[in-house]
This record gives C-alpha cells, structure tokens and sequence, in this order.
C-alpha cells in the first residue's frame, strides 16, 4: 500500500471512530457537564478566597494565577478518567468487534482522543467565559495559546488513560491507580497556588513534577509572556508527555489487537 493510500486510510478510520465517540458524547453529554462542574465551583468558591492574596501570588489579578491551574486541572484528571469509558466498551464487545476490523489501529485510539480533545476545549472556553465575570484579565493570544497547550496536554493523558484501560480491563483496579496519581498531581503541581508560597523543601521536591513546569508555562501565557523561558520549559514538557503518551497508547491498542 503507497504512503497516500495509507494515509487516507488512517483519515478516514479516524474520522468514522471519532464521529462515532462524539455521537455517544452528544447523546450523553451528562458527563460532559459533570466535568465542567467541579473546576467551575473551583473559580467560583474558590477564586474569591485568592483575591485578597494577590500581592503574594506575584500578581495583581489572581484569577490571571488561580484560572490557568484549574485548566491544567480539567486538562489532566478530564482526560485521565476517559479510560472508564473504554473499559465498559471492551466488556461490551464493542472492542472485539473493531479489532476483527481492517480499520487502523492508530485510528482507533486517535479517534477516541480528538474526541477528548474536543470536548476538553469546549470546557476550557466555558471556564475562561465564567471567569471573565469575576475578574480575569488576559490577552486573547495567551488564553488561544494556553487552551491549545492544555489540549495537547489533555491528549497526552487520554491516550494514557485508554492504554491503562486496555491494560487492566477492570474498573475495579483503574480507579484506585488513578486515585494513587491525582492525589501527588493536586499538590505537587501548583495548580491550586504556586508553589512559590511552599516551603523550599516541597519546592525542591515539586520541581521534579513536569506538571508544576507546565502549569507555570501556562501562567505565563495567561500574563503575556510568550517567549518566557517559562513558557518554552512548559511547552516543550508537554510535547515530551504527548509524544510518551501517543507512543505508549498505539503500542497498547496494537498489542492488543495482535
């Protein structure tokens, strides 16, 4: 098959395997709008508390501090809990069925995750949306660059999250390793506060997180600097996590269709 043929093919399974995941999301959209609900009640119950600690956030505006972490937040544990999905198809036979199929399995996975995507930017534009009311002050380019990382980002653990799925095949047994992950992420990242008002100790101990990095990227893109170091250090973590994530994701859908 020439390099043409095969790509139109892997577009065109992708784009049937996308359709179909978002039919079922639109059909469904209650755990669209779970998703949102949490970091929503985050920027409303919880924002105000920052705003008399803006000084000490190094920032005038904290929502401009407090909004960027919340959608690394919606980013990371949005995506990471998408694998649930996966494992009722699997005991479903819808899995199976799509496996006995000639249909790539790069397209498998890559259409499920443009789904997630998708999904993980409408939330994000409904978050900023919410905030505008409340305070926050951004330029457009940066919030348009910071919703793009976050969505790469967001791929990155979707296709993490599906491979663990196909890998454990039990809810039972994703759901506490999932647990054991957002936990150290929550605190360790700076999402909630930088990790700048944290003792040295756990400072040290957060810069060895890349999400502390990427959530300090988005920040800067959030205040305007988009040639920051910080913002490079953030961007190119999270190409490093996608291009991890993709590969262990593919290599996981190809196992086990063998």
């Amino acid at each position: 098959m020439s390099l043409p043929v095969a790509t139109n093919s892997v577009a065109r399974d992708t784009w049937t395997v996308f359709a179909r995941a978002m039919r079922l999301s639109l059909r469904n959209p209650a755990w669209v709008v779970i998703g949102l609900t949490q970091p929503v009640l985050y920027i409303l119950l919880f924002g105000p508390l920052l705003e008399p600690l803006s000084g000490q956030l190094g920032s005038g505006n904290a929502y401009q501090v407090f909004v960027p972490g919340i959608l690394v937040q919606l980013g990371i544990f949005g995506a990471l809990f998408v694998g649930f999905g996966l494992i009722a198809e699997w005991r479903a036979g819808v899995v199976e069925s799509q496996r006995v199929t000639p249909a790539s399995r790069t397209a498998l996975l890559l259409g499920r995750v443009l789904r997630d995507v998708v999904v993980l930017l409408v939330q994000g534009t409904v978050l900023v949306l919410v905030s505008l009311p409340l305070g926050l002050r951004a330029p457009l380019v940066g919030v348009v660059l910071a919703l793009a990382l976050v969505a790469l980002l967001g791929a990155a653990f979707s296709a993490v999250s599906y491979a663990l799925a196909l890998t454990l095949k039990s809810e039972d047994a994703f759901a506490p390793l999932l647990n054991a992950v957002v936990l150290p992420v929550l605190l360790l990242s700076g999402i909630l506060l930088p990790m700048s008002l944290a003792p040295g100790w756990l400072q040290a101990v957060s810069d060895v997180n890349p999400l502390k990095h990427v959530v300090e990227g988005v920040r800067s893109l959030f205040d305007g600097s988009y040639t920051s170091a910080t913002a490079w250090w953030g961007l190119g973590l999270t190409l490093a996590m996608a291009a991890l994530g993709w590969w262990f994701g593919v290599r996981r859908f190809r196992r086990e269709s063998s």
